[in-house]
């Protein structure tokens, strides 16, 4: 039999020895797709609070404790329903990660990300192994529908971030949605994929047996690709298999249901199992593979890690059957038969890619009548965005990078690394030295040209609704990138703005994409200022145990192993007289802003902050404006010196011991703190003063915790009121609008 080399020059090597062809007739790869939409503040580059996820902050920590951290240790229960053995599932199986999710998870959940990894590591440990993970391309944008030029750019950001995590060079690569055309296919091969995996209605004819197809391109390069059974992973993402791991093995192994009815997949209809497609060259193996989204074991099914933790053991039992991966199928079996496209198709729309480009019928809610026209106005207005910025990338870039789209390129392996690394890249592929302010502009455009492949970004046109959370987030790519667009950004987002007005949410009423645009995806106050104001408020709350100085100018924000919370989009330096150095970690783009921070209360903070440079006005920015990295310890801080303060020791001892809620203290230390201001007429007024910033600062932390003021609270308070003289009446009114009355001038 020919080597892999031999039976395709034209395809990219498998390293490895070939095994004997005798020693397994059935090999079974099951395939996990894993992925989150990027969901990172585009400035910031934080994922902050999402209400929707709740318990957890956000949809990355829920779907990551409900199905990443499962998939890594999947039980498997003995008797009287203990654990009897936990399962690192992905020694097991074929996968993929997002390279963006991997991103967020490297920063998030550290534990889980290297167990991902060393699962790769342990699936290739064993002579002539080959690792289970895939690279994938890395935007998750859909192929077909994007040009040549970026059709590369993803391709290769994909390999260089697959090589950084994983060491080693990718052999197989996965397409977003599966979404493939001849050029993708093409571009695969060109840059070394060696194969892809494809649904079965994306190729006119299966291969017989389940095994790989080849697929020549029309620049004569070669690609195998693999087709997944369909049945069988229908099985598993929407039917039983996962609540039967024993019914889902027979199905694999194509033995009778309970109903004594055989299961026949596609792989065993496609032609004889045991033979080639060509008559004169009998082949023992076959091959059943499945492919599904990851999320499947535990997030969209809950225990579904189990069900693939048992089926795994459970094939393992039979000697006639080994489980591999496609790297190492593709070593020993390399494809026999050519392949034609069904082009362009995906595996998750039925008419082709128009899912993310038109009203095609395709939706997440069938029981809704809902309209989908706003995709088709929605990816005209970002392919005319990336066209302009393009030009600008172009025509400023030339001079500061050479060439612009191999800098694109080469920036993958420096976007996710840290500044320096930029820095350096840019001062590498210069054509001349160049001024500081020409090395930053220069990074900014290397950014645009990110943003500009984020837009395409395949979540923003999945879903149903333009309101949702993946088409905004499109919308705040957009907006940094026109952002990042220098002197043509106002002309440029009235072009995009007059664009996007034509797409209408399902929303009642509905809204327009300008108006969701400028309301929600365009911020009312820029990064630098939230970042300044977030930096000038820690400082003015910081807890004393910190020390508040460090060598030189104090650092408040980005830099790891203090005590001050980050932000990982920017460092802020303060300097003197309160003013503040605000640096963007990926250009190095400055600003110095004064900033004037005030403590009405106890428990509440405010901040202006005007640009020194530009010479601007002090514009007021609210706690709620401010970055949530500061947020939180903001608010904490101030948590902490109000309970200090005004609630009791003994209150404060249940309170750390969970014996009471936060809100039940809260509320019992207001009522009790109004009911005070009338219980001493003669009181001093050194007494009556320090009664009133009780009730104030206890206020102020119920807002600042987002909690109502309690109904009792206030029929308190009114009652003092009507029974107060007209001194004390004045002196309460200040009262007024903190607890939620009319103020009265």
């Amino acid at each position: 039999m020919k080597s892999w080399e031999e039976a395709d020059p034209g395809g990219s090597p498998i390293p490895g020895s070939p095994e004997p062809m005798t020693k397994c007739p059935l090999s079974v790869v099951i395939h996990g797709h894993f992925y989150q939409p990027p969901r990172e503040d585009p400035w910031l580059e934080t994922l902050e609070r999402q209400p929707s996820a709740a318990p957890h902050h956000d949809w990355n920590e829920r779907i990551t404790n409900e199905c990443y951290r499962a998939v890594l240790a999947a039980r498997i229960p003995g008797e009287g329903g203990r654990i009897a053995e936990i399962v690192n599932t992905l020694r097991f199986i074929s996968f993929n990660f997002g390279p963006t999710l991997l991103e967020w998870m490297e920063r998030n959940a550290p534990g889980i990300y290297r167990s991902i990894l060393d699962a790769d590591r342990v699936s290739r440990s064993a002579p002539g192994s080959h690792g289970n993970a895939l690279a994938q391309a890395y935007h998750h944008s859909i192929l077909p529908l994007a040009s040549r030029r970026d059709k590369i750019s993803e391709v290769r950001w994909g390999i260089v971030d697959f090589r950084r995590r994983f060491g080693r060079e990718p052999v197989g690569m996965w397409l977003p949605e599966t979404a493939v055309d001849a050029e993708t296919l093409d571009v695969l091969a060109q840059e070394g994929i060696a194969f892809t995996i494809l649904a079965p209605h994306q190729v006119t004819k299966v291969p017989a047996g389940g095994l790989p197809g080849r697929f020549r391109t029309s620049k004569g390069r070669s690609i195998s690709l693999f087709i997944y059974d369909g049945p069988l992973s229908h099985g598993v993402a929407f039917g039983s298999y996962l609540r039967d791991a024993g019914a889902w093995a027979d199905g694999i192994l194509g033995l009778p249901s309970k109903d004594g009815s055989k299961v026949l997949h596609s792989a065993a209809t496609a032609g004889d199992p045991g033979r080639s497609s060509d008559s004169r060259d009998l082949h023992p193996r076959r091959l059943v593979s499945m492919a599904t989204d990851g999320e499947t074991f535990g997030h969209h099914h809950r225990f579904g890690e189990m069900a693939l933790a048992a089926v795994i053991r459970r094939l393992q039992g039979f000697p006639s059957v080994r489980l591999e991966n496609f790297a190492s199928f593709l070593s020993h079996t390399p494809p026999r038969e050519e392949v034609r496209l069904v082009e362009p198709s995906s595996w998750s729309c039925i008419h082709g890619v128009e899912r993310w480009r038109s009203h095609c019928g395709c939706k997440i809610d069938i029981t809704r009548d809902t309209q989908q026209e706003w995709r088709r106005t929605l990816r005209d207005a970002v392919e005319w965005l990336a066209g302009e910025a393009h030009k600008i990338y172009e025509e400023e870039g030339t001079a500061l990078l050479g060439d612009v789209w191999a800098a694109r390129n080469q920036y993958a392996a420096a976007a996710s690394a840290e500044p320096e690394e930029t820095a350096k890249l840019v001062r590498l592929i210069a054509p001349r030295d160049l001024e500081a302010s020409e090395e930053i502009r220069a990074r900014e455009l290397l950014e645009l040209g990110r943003q500009s492949l984020r837009l395409f970004t395949s979540c923003g046109w999945f879903f149903d609704d333009l309101e949702g959370l993946e088409p905004l987030q499109i919308l705040r790519y957009a907006a940094r990138a026109l952002e990042l667009a220098g002197p043509a950004q106002p002309d440029l987002e009235e072009g995009f703005l007059s664009r996007i007005e034509l797409a209408v949410s399902n929303e009642s009423p509905p809204r327009s994409g300008r108006d969701i645009f400028l309301q929600d995806a365009k911020p009312r106050v820029s990064a630098p200022l939230r970042v300044a104001a977030g930096a000038a408020l820690w400082e003015s709350v910081r807890p004393p145990d910190i020390d508040p100085e460090r060598e030189g100018a104090r650092v408040t924000s980005g830099q790891p192993g203090t005590a001050d919370p980050a932000v990982l989009g920017f460092f802020a330096a303060r300097g003197d007289q309160g003013r503040f150095r605000v640096t963007h970690r990926r250009t190095g783009r400055q600003w110095v802003l004064q900033v004037e921070t005030r403590r009405p209360s106890l428990g509440r903070v405010e901040a202006e902050v005007r640009s020194v440079e530009a010479g601007e006005a002090y514009r007021a920015i609210t706690l709620d404006e401010v970055p949530e990295g500061f947020r939180d310890a903001i608010r904490q801080s101030l948590l902490e010196a109000v309970v200090e303060r005004w609630v009791p020791r003994e209150a404060r001892e249940e309170l750390a011991q969970g014996a009471r809620k936060i809100d039940q203290v809260m509320e019992m230390g207001l009522i009790s703190a109004i009911r005070s201001l009338g219980q001493r007429p003669d009181a001093p007024m050194e007494w009556s003063n320090l009664a009133v910033d009780r009730v104030r600062d206890l206020a102020d932390l119920h807002g600042l915790l987002g909690l109502p003021i309690p109904f009792d609270a206030q029929t308190e308070f009114f009652r003092l009121l009507e029974g107060a003289n007209p001194q004390d009446a004045a002196r309460f009114s200040a009262l007024r609008e903190p607890l939620g009355f009319v103020i009265i001038e």
